[in-house]
């Protein structure tokens, strides 16, 4: 059986700017590792959710995502922050 074709989906969450987080790269396949090639090269974190993305790339560049996914993307969105709190980092100046 074929292994499944890499997808990724990115978000954004600028508060107070976005009312809530936006999709903002999606892909797959050869376009899909040129986003984690450049996250990994930017220093993004990366979260692996296969149904997640799913959902996410049902939807337009820029979109919020849909309140059905709110719950998870804040769980993830408070890990990173701590594990950003944890190894020094600061909070970006508004």
């Amino acid at each position: 059986m074929a292994e499944p074709r890499l997808r990724v989906a990115a978000l954004r969450y600028d508060h107070p700017k976005d009312r809530a987080p936006k999709l903002v790269a999606r892909g797959e396949g050869h376009v899909a590792e040129k986003i984690l090639a450049l996250a990994r090269e930017h220093g993004i974190p990366i979260h692996e959710d296969r149904e997640l993305v799913e959902v996410l790339s049902r939807l337009d560049l820029e979109e919020d995502i849909p309140g059905e996914v709110y719950q998870v993307v804040a769980e993830i969105l408070a890990f990173l922050y701590r594990a950003h709190l944890a190894s020094g980092g600061a909070m970006r100046p508004r």
